[in-house]
């Protein structure tokens, strides 16, 4: 049976009445087109169009008509929906000539696996997403105002976010997810649930997918979940650790070498040393926001250090202890504010490049790279990550390699949306200005 008319028939099946065409945008917002059942197939043959001149960083007026061009693969019943269900579908942008769209970050990705599938490899990936959970006050607003004062893996009573993750949880499997670990994080009100790693393109759906339910169960529990890097000052932020690995066409890890004294394939340590050389280049696309920069800072388990470990968590990138099949590295930097699609391409090009010119890493280091000396970070080679979101717009501005993966059209939306917020930003005049400076002058 032709796979568009089962698709159809198990909707109609199952008692679906509207089908969400979602799509996520250049800053990594998730939108949505809706239709019914009766437009489905229409759906299903290209020929749903949009206005993408209403979308930040898509197209002028004049270019506006684009298709969303539904992944069949990605058909799932909201399980939270009784009746009418709905149900979604993730689609690519198509301009009206039929080509991709070169602002969809969708396409973007998939044009990096391209180029690594020509290149023998299929790139996997394990994201773990961590979010806080905040009270909404009595208008329904987000709050700073945490529900717990609890720890790393604690449980209830402390933990009284163990409630909504479980209900999180339990939607995630039945759309689909294996969830791996579901636990509270250092923070109060901070959280984590880790699902099975996948090929990168159905990692960044997965993505997109979760935090959207994430923030849906959280409002129906009362609270309000944020993606936000560093929501409050003094804890811990929210990252997003990217666990990932190369396999080969034939189904064997590209990182893994049992001759090697680490257990590590040249493949996986010119890969590293490519994800270290364009680090400074892809840090505005793993950490887009300004606020993505507060939780950059030392002492709070986030990497300022452009260095790799086998040992320790205080360096850019660690390589967990397990081999063989399991053998991946570890890139500690990026957020959840981060376009999963874009990061993923950025960071994958990087490690491409590194293989295509044979980049070796710098030597490991052994140590806390936290208590290191200048000295002896300057003789190791050690540097750091960008601090803030305009100084990591000018590395990316230098960074060709990593300008190639975004393509003219996104990197020019994207530079021109960082430096709006950057310039809006900086003339602010925040509270701490106020509390510092409204007495002393």
């Amino acid at each position: 049976m032709d796979q568009k008319i089962a698709l159809i028939e198990r909707a109609k099946e199952m008692d679906v009445e509207f089908i969400h065409l979602q799509f996520t945008d250049i800053l990594g917002v998730m939108k949505n087109v809706a239709i019914t059942i009766e437009q489905l197939e229409k759906a299903l043959d290209n020929e749903i169009m949009f206005d993408g001149s209403s979308i930040d960083g898509f197209v002028r007026i004049e270019e506006s008509d684009m298709y969303l061009r539904p992944d069949l693969s990605t058909f799932v019943v909201l399980p939270w929906t009784n009746y009418p269900r709905e149900a979604r579908l993730i689609c690519d942008i198509y301009k009206a000539d039929e080509t991709p769209f070169e602002g969809c970050p969708r396409n973007t990705l998939k044009k990096v696996l391209q180029e690594a599938a020509d290149m023998g490899y299929i790139m996997n990936v394990g994201p773990e997403c961590e979010f806080f959970l905040f009270h909404t006050d009595e208008k329904g607003q987000p709050s700073l105002e945490t529900h717990d004062n609890a720890g790393y893996f604690d449980l209830a009573p402390i933990d009284l976010g163990g409630n909504a993750r479980k209900d999180m949880t339990v939607i995630l499997k039945q759309m689909g997810f294996e969830i791996e670990t579901s636990h509270h994080e250092v923070a109060p009100g901070q959280h984590e649930i880790d699902f099975k790693y996948a090929d990168a393109l159905t990692t960044a759906d997965n993505i997109m997918t979760f935090k959207m339910v994430v923030r849906l169960i959280a409002q129906r529990h009362g609270l309000h979940a944020t993606f936000m890097p560093k929501p409050k000052f003094g804890v811990s932020g929210s990252g997003m650790h990217i666990n990932m690995s190369l396999e080969t066409l034939d189904g064997k890890n590209a990182f893994y070498d049992e001759g090697d004294e680490m257990k590590l394939s040249q493949v996986a340590y010119h890969f590293l040393g490519g994800v270290m050389d364009h680090a400074k280049g892809f840090t505005a696309i793993t950490n887009p926001t300004v606020n993505s920069y507060k939780r950059l800072v030392p002492g709070y388990e986030a990497p300022v250090l452009i260095a790799w470990s086998a040992s320790n968590r205080s360096p850019l990138i660690r390589i967990p202890a397990k081999r063989g099949n399991s053998t991946r590295i570890e890139l500690r930097n990026p957020d959840p504010s981060a376009n999963p699609y874009l990061a993923l391409a950025a960071i994958l090009k990087a490690g491409l490049d590194g293989i295509k010119n044979k980049i070796e890493p710098p030597t490991p280091v052994t140590s806390n790279v936290y208590h290191m000396e200048e000295q002896e970070m300057k003789e190791k080679g050690i540097e750091y990550l960008p601090g803030n979101i305009y100084e990591a717009v000018q590395w990316l501005s230098k960074d060709a390699v990593i300008k190639e993966a975004l393509g003219d059209h996104i990197y020019e939306k994207f530079v021109d949306a960082v430096l709006y917020e950057w310039t809006e930003y900086s003339r602010y005049i925040s509270q701490w200005e106020l509390d510092r400076y409204l007495r002393k002058f």
